[in-house]
């Protein structure tokens, strides 16, 4: 399971400027399999999504965003093997 953290680095005005791109994004990414949930960090400093795949893929995936290509937000990959799922999230094991 990989989970991408963002945080914006522009004011909420930029970013949301960029937010139906971002969204467009996302969506192309749950598509294919590697997005399996996403939302906005509350109060509004970033995001986060859950995903799968290798490590490479998503780092890579994710260096497509536009809030990252539009400079607006940083991305943090974090990478770990659950050691627990409750039922119905089996997908995210990877």
């Amino acid at each position: 399971m990989i989970i991408l953290s963002s945080t914006y680095t522009a004011p909420i005005e930029q970013v949301d400027a960029l937010r139906p791109a971002h969204i467009a994004w996302l969506k192309t990414g749950q598509a294919a399999g590697i997005f399996h949930g996403w939302g906005r960090k509350t109060p509004p400093t970033g995001g986060v999504i859950l995903a799968t795949g290798t490590r490479a893929d998503v780092e890579a995936f994710a260096q497509n965003d536009p809030y990252i290509v539009g400079g607006v937000a940083t991305v943090e990959v974090i990478e770990f093997p659950p050691a627990f799922l409750a039922p119905g999230l089996e997908a995210l094991a990877g």
